[in-house]
C-alpha cells in the first residue's frame, strides 16, 4: 500500500508540474498551437492519473507511458524513436561501433541461449569459448526465461567489469564456468578486403562509424600501392549506413574536392546544410564498381547515389532501402533520449533516397516497386536519367540469391550450424579461408550426419497439391482424379528424395561460409563467400570489359535502351 501511495504521490506531482507548464504557456503569450499543446499536455496528464487511480487491475506506470509514446511516435516516420535508459548503449554503439561487453553474437536454438559467433580477439573468444556453446547462467541467473536479446543486454556493461558464465559445451559432460572482464568492443568498419584476380582490389565495408572514411582511404592505398590494382570494388551490401560525414569522407576518396555530396532539407531553416567534399581524392579515374542491396541503407544510398550521380562508377545488384531521412538526437530527462527526423537526404542530382511510401515495402523492409506516376526523374553529370521514389536503382540488376526449400530447411533446424560445431570440434585446423573447399568426403559426412535428423519442409508442390486437392474435393471431382493426385504425390515425393542431390552446390555453400568462420571469423566468412558471388562475378567481368563500362555511364547508353 505504500509503494502504490507513493507512485500516486509521483503522478500527482507530475500532473501539477504539467499544469504549471500550461499555466507558464498560457500567460507566456505564446501563439494558438503552444496553446494547443498546452491544453493536450494537461489532458493528457488529467487522464493519466484518472485512469491510474480509478482503473479496475493494478497499472505499471511506466509501462503505460512507454506504450503511448510509442504509439504516439508510430503515427510518424519510421525512423522518429524514443530511446530509454536501458537502449542508449545500442544507441552508441551504432554510431561509434564501440560498446562494453565480451564481443560474442547469441541467439536461441531449441529454448536454449546459444554462442553463434565470437568475435576474433575480444574476451569470448580468447577465452574459448566458441560457435554451439549453450549459455546456461550468466552471473548465477539462469538464462532459462530470457531471449537472447535479452542475454545479449546482460553481457554488455562497463569495461572492466567482470560477467560469470555457466557454459555447456556438446562434447563435455559437465557444465564449466568462465569468468570474463569486460572490454571496450570496436567492431570493424571493414572486416574484409584483398585482391580477387590479381587486379582488382576489394573491400567490404559493413558499418559507417567513426574513422570509416580514413579505414577505407588506408585500405585502398595499400591495395593499390602493393599490388597494383586496375580496377576497384566497393561492397556495400548490408550496410545499414551511420555517420553521414564518414559518407562524404569515403564518396571524397573518388570524387574531387569541392563537389555537393549530399545536402539536407527540414521545415526548420537551420536544418537545410549542404555537404562538399573537403579533401583532395586518392583516386578520380580508377574503373569503379560499388555493390548494393536491398539492405544497404542511409550512408551506403548516400555513396552510390553521389557515384552513380556524378558517372564516377557502376552500381550492381539490387534497389538500395530507401532511407533517406535525417535524424537529430535530442536528450530527455532521466537519460533517456528522442531520434528525431528534421530533414531529408537530397544527393547531387537533386533527388530524395527516401522512400515514397513507409508502407510500400519487401518482408525485409527494404522497397517494393514503385509505380512510373510517383517517380521524378533527374539526370546524372553525362545526362543519364534517373528517379527518386526509393532507394538507389542499379545500374546493373542482380536478382538476390534465394535458397532451395531443402537448404532452407537445413538452415531452419540448424543442421548446417550444429555440423560445423560437429566438424570444427574434429578438426583443429583447415587451409586458409580462400582455399578451402567442402570436398565429395565432406559432403558424405554431411549428408550421414543428417541422415538420422528431422528436416521435413513442404515444397511449393505440395502446398499448390493441397489446394487442388480441397478444390476436387469442394467441387466433387477428386474420385476423378483421385490416382493422378496419388501419382504426382509420389513423383513429389521421389523427387524431393533427390534435393540433397540436386541442390548440392547451394548446401556445399552454406557449409562453406558456416565452417570457415569457425577458424576465421568474419573475416574468413567474406574471404570464403568470394568465390561464389554473382555480384562479384558480375563486377570484375564488367570492369575487365572497358567499352561496356564506359557505355553504361554514358548518355548514348541511355538512348540505346529508349530504342529498344
Amino acid at each position: 500500500m505504500k509503494t502504490i501511495s507513493r507512485l500516486k504521490n509521483h503522478i500527482k506531482k507530475g500532473a501539477i508540474s504539467i499544469s504549471l507548464i500550461v499555466v507558464l504557456l498560457v500567460s507566456g503569450g505564446f501563439a494558438s498551437k503552444n496553446f494547443e499543446i498546452a491544453k493536450n499536455l494537461d489532458i493528457y496528464a488529467t487522464l493519466f492519473r484518472e485512469l491510474y487511480v480509478n482503473y479496475i487491475e493494478e497499472i505499471d506506470p511506466s509501462e503505460l507511458i512507454q506504450t503511448s509514446i510509442n504509439e504516439m511516435l508510430a503515427t510518424l516516420d519510421p525512423y522518429t524513436n524514443f530511446i530509454s535508459e536501458s537502449e542508449v548503449e545500442d544507441y552508441r554503439f551504432m554510431t561509434t561501433g564501440q560498446y562494453g561487453g565480451v564481443g560474442a553474437l547469441v541467439g536461441t536454438r531449441n529454448s536454449q541461449i546459444v554462442i553463434t559467433e565470437p568475435y576474433e580477439g575480444f574476451p569470448a573468444q580468447e577465452a574459448g569459448l566458441k560457435a554451439g556453446d549453450v549459455i546456461l547462467q550468466v552471473n548465477g541467473r539462469s538464462t532459462e526465461d530470457y531471449d537472447s536479446e535479452e542475454i545479449a543486454e546482460l553481457l554488455k556493461g562497463q569495461a572492466g567489469t567482470t560477467v560469470e558464465l555457466l557454459i555447456q559445451r556438446k562434447e563435455e559432460k559437465d557444465p564449466f564456468k568462465v569468468s570474463l572482464k569486460r572490454e571496450i568492443i570496436k567492431i570493424d568498419n571493414i572486416p574484409y578486403y584483398g585482391v580477387l584476380d590479381n587486379k582488382t582490389g576489394y573491400i567490404k565495408l559493413t558499418g559507417f562509424t567513426q574513422n570509416a572514411g580514413r579505414e577505407v582511404r588506408d585500405a585502398f592505398n595499400e591495395l593499390r600501392d602493393e599490388h597494383d590494382i586496375e580496377y576497384f570494388i566497393l561492397d556495400l551490401r548490408d550496410n545499414g549506413g551511420g555517420l553521414l560525414n564518414e559518407a562524404v569522407n569515403i564518396t571524397n576518396l573518388f570524387i574531387d574536392r569541392n563537389k555537393k555530396i549530399v545536402s539536407t532539407e527540414g521545415r526548420l531553416e537551420d536544418r537545410n546544410t549542404t555537404h562538399h567534399t573537403l579533401n583532395n581524392p586518392v583516386d578520380l579515374d580508377i574503373p569503379l564498381a560499388v555493390l548494393v542491396n536491398r539492405q544497404s541503407a542511409s550512408a551506403s544510398e548516400i555513396v552510390a547515389g553521389a557515384i552513380q550521380d556524378y558517372d564516377r562508377g557502376v552500381i550492381i545488384g539490387e534497389r538500395t532501402f530507401g532511407k533517406g531521412l535525417v535524424q537529430n538526437v535530442v536528450p530527455l530527462s532521466y537519460n533517456t533520449q528522442l531520434k528525431v527526423t528534421v530533414a531529408r537526404y537530397l544527393i547531387p542530382s537533386g533527388r530524395s533516397i527516401q522512400a515514397i511510401d513507409y508502407a510500400i515495402r519487401h518482408e525485409d523492409g527494404s522497397v517494393s516497386r514503385i509505380p512510373d506516376s510517383l517517380k521524378t526523374s533527374f539526370e546524372t553529370k553525362n545526362g543519364r536519367v534517373v528517379y527518386d521514389g526509393g532507394g538507389i536503382e542499379p545500374d546493373i540488376k542482380v536478382d538476390p540469391k534465394k535458397y532451395s526449400n531443402i537448404s532452407q530447411a537445413l538452415l531452419r533446424n540448424f543442421l548446417i550450424f550444429d555440423f560445423a560445431t560437429k566438424f570444427h570440434r574434429e578438426n583443429p585446423e583447415i587451409a586458409e579461408a580462400k582455399n578451402f573447399k567442402i570436398t565429395d568426403e565432406i559432403y558424405l559426412q554431411f549428408l550421414e550426419y543428417i541422415s538420422d535428423k528431422d528436416y521435413d519442409y513442404k515444397t511449393d508442390s505440395e502446398r499448390k497439391l493441397a489446394e487442388l486437392k480441397k478444390a476436387l474435393e469442394k467441387d466433387k471431382y477428386y474420385e476423378d482424379f483421385k490416382d493422378h493426385m496419388s501419382e504426382l504425390q509420389n513423383q513429389i515425393k521421389a523427387a524431393k528424395e533427390e534435393d540433397l542431390e540436386t541442390f548440392q552446390d547451394e548446401i556445399r555453400y552454406l557449409l562453406l561460409i558456416e565452417i570457415v568462420p569457425r577458424y576465421y571469423y568474419q573475416r574468413g566468412r567474406v574471404e570464403a563467400s568470394l568465390s561464389e558471388d554473382k555480384n562479384i562475378e558480375k563486377a570484375v567481368e564488367l570492369l575487365n570489359y572497358t567499352e561496356r563500362y564506359n557505355d553504361i555511364l554514358s548518355v548514348i547508353e541511355e538512348e540505346n535502351i529508349q530504342k529498344q
